[in-house]
């Protein structure tokens, strides 16, 4: 009998080596490799994608291959047909990621219900839970449907059968690191494991054309499980957000092939399940205190949606050598960059004072858009003088203090006065080409001063 062949495997990023090594030279990742058998790899080619044959696939010029727009799928559910660029792409694999808890499960299986409505075939597979506990949650989503199908089964060999004889349109894996192939001896969740199945998965959805969703677990680090490779093998990559303690949860996409990474689609938890929000907006400011120092309202655009959120800051005298910066939902970085500007060039004396930075709602900001906003709140808490609460500030400041032009201020100016907000600075530059609505006061400023001034009451 031969003698089988072992490897290493770093279970972080898939780094291989012939023998253990303490640390990965891949990931720099300490005692996360994992000896493996090595499996045999075949020498015929299967056909793939939407190859008509097993044969050797011949070159052809761009300007020769029929554009066709891939038909999408609807899931009633205006959100995340936005993340997705429009709906369900036939034959795409998509992989979504949370933390424990946050809702994925229970954003699929309405998906499922959505789509089985609409006269879809869907097949459900949970390696977590089995048929009759789907049942349950299912019934207090109210997500019962004949064409919806369940099954509990971890086996890829017995999930790839049951494709064969539902002839599902959908699939929902629950979850990607449950899933296993008995002809790999490494444990289920290894980085083997993974990148076998996810690849089976991704082979079944092409040639068959079946929409593929499966579930990642996360890291502590908030990165999904397994192998980075897994996120380059799928057609789309969603991470689902939000504090367990909060009901607000955000969808966004980081990887799309069929759509803008841009967009995110924002949903409400409640006892029935998961419910849309239509206007986040008015939902991100209704807790806002009026006449509060350190607060203001900046309109961000996320993908082609704009988003009124509240920015408050507390600026503090410090009681350690070093300042504290810290920073909810903004980038620590920016952060930084903006107190030196004031302090440089507005004059504020900041070197001395703990600086604490938050976005209401659990919202992450990382444009350009809201550096005045920052600005103005790390002042007014500052100077203890709150701003006026009618106000929403637009711009992006440089280095020098001067307040830059911003993209789509129409569609921010629009979003800020449908939600009452009568006041708005924004960049002098961006004040050409356009009228401003009715009722509304638009203030432009070229200088952070200039805008400190306008806004502190």
């Amino acid at each position: 009998m031969a003698k089988k062949k072992t490897k290493f495997v770093c279970q972080e990023c898939g780094y291989e080596s012939a023998k253990w090594l303490g640390r990965c030279p891949g990931c720099q990742t300490w005692n996360s490799f994992v000896e493996e058998i090595e499996q045999e790899k075949p020498t015929v080619r299967g056909a793939f994608l939407h190859s008509e044959r097993a044969g050797s696939a011949k070159p052809v010029p761009i300007t020769a291959v029929e554009a066709v727009q891939e038909p999408r799928m609807k899931t009633n559910s205006a959100e995340l047909d936005r993340v997705l660029g429009g709906g369900i792409v036939k034959g795409s694999l998509v992989l979504i990621g949370g933390d424990p808890g946050i809702g994925k499960s229970t954003l699929l299986l309405q998906t499922s219900a959505q789509l089985a409505a609409a006269g879809h075939q869907v097949l459900y597979v949970s390696g977590e839970e089995s048929v009759k506990q789907v049942k349950l949650r299912a019934g207090r989503l109210r997500a019962e449907c004949d064409q919806l199908y369940v099954l509990a089964e971890a086996d890829l060999e017995y999930i790839v059968a049951a494709v064969e004889t539902v002839q599902p349109a959908c699939v929902i894996i629950d979850s990607i690191q449950t899933v296993y192939r008995t002809d790999i001896s490494s444990a289920p969740g290894s980085v083997a494991q993974v990148r076998e199945c996810t690849a089976e998965l991704m082979k079944l959805a092409k040639t068959k054309g079946i929409a593929i969703f499966i579930v990642g677990h996360v890291t502590k680090e908030g990165a999904i499980a397994g192998p980075r490779l897994l996120e380059h093998m799928v057609d789309t990559v969603l991470y689902f957000e939000g504090e367990r303690h909060h009901t607000y949860r955000i969808l966004r996409a980081v990887k799309n092939r069929f759509g803008s990474t841009n967009e995110i689609g924002i949903f409400e938890m409640r006892d029935i399940g998961l419910k849309e929000v239509e206007n986040p907006s008015e939902v991100f400011l209704e807790e806002r205190s009026r006449g509060a120092a350190g607060s203001t309202v900046v309109a961000a655009m996320e993908g082609t949606r704009p988003v009124l959120v509240e920015i408050q800051a507390l600026v503090s005298p410090t009681s350690f050598g070093n300042p504290r910066r810290m920073a909810t939902g903004l980038d620590h970085n920016r952060v930084s960059l903006l107190m030196a500007v004031l302090e440089k060039r507005v004059g504020l004396l900041l070197q001395n004072q703990d600086a604490y930075l938050k976005v209401a709602g659990g919202v992450k900001l990382d444009e350009p858009a809201i550096d005045l906003a920052v600005a103005v709140s790390i002042a007014s808490s500052f100077r203890d003088r709150p701003t006026n609460p009618a106000d929403v500030i637009i711009g992006e400041v440089g280095l020098t203090g001067e307040v830059r032009r911003v993209s789509r201020i129409e569609q921010r100016v629009q979003e800020a006065v449908k939600l009452g907000f009568s006041r708005i600075i924004v960049p002098k530059n961006n004040l050409a080409g356009w009228q401003p609505p009715k009722g509304v006061q638009v203030i432009g400023v070229s200088h952070v001063a200039e805008a400190l001034e306008h806004t502190m009451c």
